[in-house]
């Protein structure tokens, strides 16, 4: 990897363990999202250059256990929370 793509925080990742989109190491770098202008602590999954996040619906979950998710579209900003004040922030160009 590239100092770079050290910087900033995947296209496409999930907190899901099951998800092939889930990387442990970056999430335990913290990631912050940015969406519609709001920061949201409550993101399942995330894709920027698709335009999408994933939130939880309530405590509702499906018949294996999952939880239930609502697909939100709009724009979609990510960083990593552990660079400090003013961290690179990856977005859709």
């Amino acid at each position: 990897m590239s100092d770079d793509q050290n910087q900033t925080p995947p296209d496409h990742l999930s907190v899901n363990p099951q998800s092939p989109h889930f990387d442990a190491e970056v999430l335990q770098r913290g990631i912050g999202i940015r969406f519609k202008d709001r920061v949201r602590t409550d993101v399942e999954e995330y894709s920027i250059s698709e335009g999408w996040i994933r939130v939880q619906a309530g405590k509702t979950v499906d018949r294996k256990g999952q939880p239930l998710t609502l697909k939100l579209n709009g724009p979609v900003e990510a960083w990593f929370e552990d660079l400090g004040d003013n961290p690179p922030v990856a977005k859709k160009a």
